[in-house]
């Protein structure tokens, strides 16, 4: 119970990885607020009965300034404190993969809008009541993509980059009020959306396996141990990194 009394935010925790994150910090303790667009208000049910925690579900789109002050807001009114940031809402597994010429203008855009501006977003709205606590964990989705030049989703692994450089901006600029920010950078992971989508769970994971030092599926419970150190004490002293966490695929 390393997070008993304390409070974390994760979004796009209505499935898949998410969901996995938000399970699992609440079984640390932790009061959990569960931020999608679906699905928030049933998985948010599910993690409370699982856990005994204390749950809030709430619809949430990240892209939106409005949206994330008021999950900010409404964290602290239901729970007093927002010690926990999980960053974890992106758009990856509906995209089809294709040659940079071939991605339209305007999913490149929406893309953006979710995976850079959900983060930095996110990261604005709960930085205030962090401060004031003196004490918080941020803690970005990145990717291992961008750290090997995977091919043919070139928007997705920009905006994965960007998740890595925007960590150690927010490090710098947060530290001094004793919050770190660090990322996770999962390998293809076979959530519930990934599943989904037949190519990325057929040939696109065949080929990520090949890669990996550990040669087997990766799921969204092999991330989760990660977690839940970058959300603890644990990790007091550590800030702006990049933990890849991919079997061994990308080593740095």
């Amino acid at each position: 119970m390393k997070l008993k009394g304390r409070t974390a935010i994760v979004t796009g925790a209505g499935r898949g990885i998410g969901k996995a994150f938000a399970t699992r910090l609440a079984q640390d303790g932790a009061s959990v607020v569960v931020a999608d667009m679906a699905n928030h208000d049933v998985s948010a049910a599910e993690i409370a009965r699982a856990t005994g925690a204390k749950t809030l579900g709430l619809k949430i789109d990240v892209s939106s300034q409005e949206d994330t002050e008021r999950l900010a807001a409404e964290t602290i009114r239901a729970f007093g404190s927002i010690d926990v940031l999980v960053n974890n809402a992106a758009m990856f597994a509906v995209l089809q993969l294709r040659p940079f010429e071939q991605i339209p203008v305007e999913e490149w855009k929406r893309l953006m809008e979710i995976n850079i501006m959900g983060v930095a977003l996110c990261a604005r709205a709960v930085s205030a009541q962090m401060r004031k606590q003196q004490r918080g964990r941020i803690i970005n989705l990145a990717s291992g993509a961008p750290l090997k030049g995977v091919p043919l989703f070139l928007h997705y692994i920009a905006s994965k980059g960007a998740v890595i450089s925007m960590t150690r901006g927010l490090a710098r600029e947060l530290g001094k009020d004793n919050i770190t920010v660090n990322a996770i950078a999962p390998g293809l992971t076979l959530s519930e959306g990934v599943l989904n989508n037949p190519h990325h769970a057929g040939l696109n994971n065949e080929a990520s396996i090949r890669t990996r030092a550990l040669p087997r599926d990766e799921k969204p419970e092999d991330l989760v141990g990660v977690c839940s150190f970058l959300a603890s004490d644990d990790s007091a002293f550590m800030t702006g990194q990049t933990l890849v966490v991919d079997g061994g695929s990308a080593m740095v």
